[in-house]
C-alpha cells in the first residue's frame, strides 16, 4: 500500500501522554512507539508515523531555552525525512514553545504542529485522541505535492492556529487556546476547512535554524497602584537587556513623572522596552491618547497586535543573534513569521 506521507511524532511529555495503568490505577506515561496500538484508527491514514520521545520527559512548566535547542534540533536532524512534524506538549507553556519555534525554524517550508490535550489519552473522554489525529492529518496535507502548512501552528479542539498568535485561556475547557488577532487557519467539521489565503507561503530555501537565545528578558504587568519601588527593582534586574511591558488598552501607561523617568533611565541604559497589550485582542497604538504620547517620546517600542508570549520569544531570538540595538528595534516591529500586524 501507498504511503502517503511520513510523520514524526514528538513527545515531550504533558496530559496527553498519560494512560493509566489498569492495576493500580497510576497515571504514567505512554510509550510512544505504542501509538497505532492507542489510536488503531491513525492505520487508515497510510502515513508512515515514527515517533521520539524526550528522556526524560518535560512537564510544561520547566519549558526553558536548553529544551527547545534541543527540539529544534531534533527537527533539523530529521527535516529531510519526514513530511511533517507534530509535537505532543504541555498545554501550560505550548504557546511560548510554539512561538519560540516559529522564530528559530527560519526558511521553514514543512509543518510543526504542537498539540495536546486537557485529559491524558488514557481517560475515556480524553480530547487528546482528536487532537492527535487532526494535527497528524494536517501535517500530512499537501497541494501539488507541496505542504499545505510550511509554518509553526497549535492544534487544538478543531482548530488550526498560527502558533506565534495564540493564548492560552482556559484551564478546564477542551477548547484552552485563543487567538485574538489573527483567524484561525483551518477547522475541522466533517472536512477540514483551510483558510489558505491566512496561511504563510512556503519560500523553498534552506532551513535555517537559530540556536542562540538570551533569556535576559522579563515581564512587567501593569495594574493600577504599581509601585516605584516595584518599577525601579525590576527595571534594576542584573544583566537585563529587555521588558515587555504589558500595558492597558491600546498601550496606555500612567503619567506619573516617576514612572515616566525610571523607564527613560533604564531605555538609556540600553534596556529596550516593548509595549504589548494586556488586551487578548486589540492592537497597541502609542499616541492614540495622552497616556501614551511620553512612551513614544522616550523610545519605548510598539508591539502592535503580538502576544506577550511571542513577544518574550522574539526578544530572546533577536537578542541571541547578536544585533545591534537599532537593528533590534527595528525588527521588532516587523512580522518576520507572521506573528503581528502593521496598521
Amino acid at each position: 500500500m501507498e504511503i502517503k506521507a511520513t510523520i514524526l511524532v514528538i513527545y515531550t511529555g504533558g496530559t496527553i501522554g498519560m494512560i493509566k495503568d489498569p492495576i493500580t490505577g497510576a497515571l504514567h506515561p505512554i510509550n510512544m512507539d505504542l501509538l497505532y496500538q492507542s489510536i488503531p484508527v491513525l492505520k487508515n491514514f497510510n502515513y508512515k508515523i515514527d515517533s521520539f520521545s524526550f528522556d526524560p520527559l518535560i512537564d510544561s512548566s520547566n519549558m526553558k531555552p536548553d529544551f527547545w535547542i534541543k527540539l529544534a534540533k531534533i527537527i533539523e536532524e530529521n527535516y529531510e525525512n519526514y513530511d511533517g512534524f507534530v509535537v505532543l506538549h504541555g498545554t501550560d507553556t505550548m504557546s511560548y514553545s510554539a512561538s519560540v519555534l516559529s522564530f528559530m525554524l527560519e526558511n521553514l517550508n514543512k509543518p510543526v504542529i504542537f498539540t495536546g490535550s486537557q485529559l491524558p489519552l488514557g481517560v475515556v473522554r480524553t480530547d487528546g485522541r482528536d487532537n492527535i489525529i487532526n494535527a497528524i492529518e494536517m501535517a500530512a496535507a499537501k497541494e501539488d505535492e507541496t505542504p499545505l502548512i510550511p509554518e509553526v501552528c497549535i492544534c487544538f479542539e478543531n482548530k488550526l492556529y498560527r502558533g506565534n498568535r495564540t493564548n492560552k485561556f482556559n484551564a478546564e475547557n477542551f477548547e484552552a487556546f485563543v487567538s485574538g488577532n489573527y483567524p484561525a487557519l483551518a477547522k475541522v467539521g466533517v472536512y477540514i476547512r483551510y483558510k489558505k489565503h491566512l496561511i504563510l507561503k512556503p519560500n523553498f530555501k534552506k532551513l535555517k535554524v537559530h540556536y542562540n537565545l538570551d533569556s535576559n528578558v522579563a515581564i512587567l504587568k501593569l495594574f493600577p497602584g504599581i509601585s516605584e519601588n516595584v518599577i525601579k527593582a525590576m527595571l534594576a534586574i542584573k544583566g537585563l537587556k529587555a521588558i515587555v511591558m504589558e500595558t492597558y488598552g491600546s498601550g496606555n501607561a500612567p503619567t506619573e513623572k516617576w514612572f515616566i523617568k525610571a523607564l527613560e533611565n533604564a531605555i538609556s541604559n540600553g534596556i529596550i522596552i516593548f509595549n504589548v497589550t494586556q488586551c487578548k485582542s486589540g492592537s497597541v497604538d502609542i499616541g492614540k491618547y495622552e497616556t501614551s504620547i511620553d512612551l513614544g517620546r522616550i523610545g519605548v517600542i510598539g508591539g502592535y497586535d503580538i502576544t506577550t508570549e511571542s513577544a518574550i520569544a522574539k526578544l530572546m531570538f533577536l537578542l541571541g543573534k547578536n544585533l545591534t540595538k537599532t537593528e533590534i528595534l527595528k525588527q521588532l516591529q516587523l512580522s518576520l513569521r507572521g506573528e503581528l500586524t502593521h496598521d
